[in-house]
């Protein structure tokens, strides 16, 4: 069988949630399949690494697609063409587009709605372009995987879809992230955080992430607990809004905060398991992989307690209101001054951590894969 994918998330060096689950989850399933012919379709130059097996081919087809014209433009003219060329059979699409022009067994892997909730936490072409193609695809896709149950009860309602063509496919967790000696946590302090212990949130810095609310929070925090505790901002600051400026400008304590911008795996694996905890507090989430990835590092959890994240979380975290800044800073108290609720969450971190792997990821995709073909 030849499955063409499309695998324009695969960048050197800048892969990020949606990009992570491409490379985990092809690496797993064209090594266990190659009986199987795969077409790794690239829209820019690509690195060998992503060539997975002798069974992948990879084929570059620009333009770069990363505007809604262009996305418009390399899914409905380009891989239509790509597909027919090569004869393929299937195409699978990890980022949630699909071409309306092919008419070959597509599977989509849909992460999250959250341009339905908060159009406006996007640029305006953008959240058009989604809102209008997404129910399209949809529609459209043989079958749809997603990350959450929350994520499909989503997809059910905002585009009216068969809860049947819908699979769950929840995401794993890098097996770099693991426990680090109490020497390696102050190592990390003294180069990260001045030698402190430190609050830390991962992601990409965006507005779903609640980084206003989030610093509301850290100045509560400092301003009724006497501590040298920092607050780490790991990731790009790609996102970031005039808002958040001015809620950092309005802190006593700004020299609190550090933003470290983006760091490779091994440096994040090394911040996250010398962090107090994770302070994951976004208001919107398909699934949330920091939380999985603090697990596995026996970091202690603070995260929302909407949307995908108590799903993922469990018991093993302390669920706050994300819209409520002394929700948070409660949650940050307690873990800072209570020895017994952070082993307590540790230990069921790691019962709930065994529950999820790329592996497992990869099978339940290609079960769905295997579906639409069937179908």
């Amino acid at each position: 069988m030849k499955i063409a994918v499309n695998t324009r998330l695969l960048i050197k060096n800048k892969l990020e949630g949606i990009g992570w689950f491409s490379f985990e989850t092809l690496s797993h399933i064209v090594k266990q399949h190659p009986e199987h012919e795969f077409f790794f379709i690239f829209d820019r130059p690509y690195d060998s690494s992503f060539v997975f097996g002798p069974n992948v081919k990879a084929i570059v087809a620009p333009p770069q697609a990363r505007h809604p014209v262009l996305y418009f433009i390399w899914f409905e003219l380009v891989i239509p063409k790509i597909l027919k060329k090569i004869g393929a059979d299937l195409f699978l699409s990890p980022d949630g587009y699909l071409s309306l022009s092919s008419n070959i067994k597509q599977v989509v892997v849909m992460h999250d709605l959250n341009f339905e909730h908060y159009p406006k936490d996007l640029p305006f072409h953008e959240s058009w372009y989604y809102r209008k193609f997404f129910p399209k695809y949809a529609r459209k896709a043989s079958r749809i995987a997603t990350v959450s149950e929350f994520s499909k009860s989503d997809i059910i309602k905002y585009y009216h879809i068969d809860p049947e063509k819908i699979d769950v496919v929840y995401n794993g967790v890098n097996q770099i992230f693991q426990p680090v000696s109490e020497s390696v946590k102050q190592l990390t302090r003294t180069k990260y955080a001045m030698g402190c212990e430190y609050f830390i949130c991962v992601g990409s810095v965006h507005k779903r992430k609640n980084i206003e609310n989030l610093l509301k929070a850290f100045e509560l925090f400092k301003s009724e607990q006497s501590s040298d505790v920092k607050l780490l901002v790991v990731g790009q600051k790609r996102w970031w809004t005039k808002e958040m400026q001015l809620t950092l400008n309005q802190m006593v304590y700004t020299s609190d905060v550090i933003f470290t911008g983006r760091v490779e795996t091994e440096d994040l694996h090394l911040l996250m398991g010398s962090a107090l905890a994770l302070t994951y507090v976004s208001y919107h989430e398909g699934f949330g992989i920091p939380i999985l990835e603090a697990f596995c590092c026996d970091t202690p959890v603070i995260t929302s307690d909407i949307t995908s994240m108590p799903e993922v979380a469990g018991d093993a975290a302390i669920l706050v209101d994300p819209f409520s800044p002394e929700s948070i800073a409660d949650a940050m108290k307690r873990i800072y001054l209570e020895k017994d609720l952070r082993d307590e969450l540790i230990e069921k971190g790691r019962l709930l951590r065994k529950q999820f792997s790329w592996q497992k990821t990869a099978d339940a995709l290609w079960g769905c894969i295997e579906k639409a073909i069937s179908h």
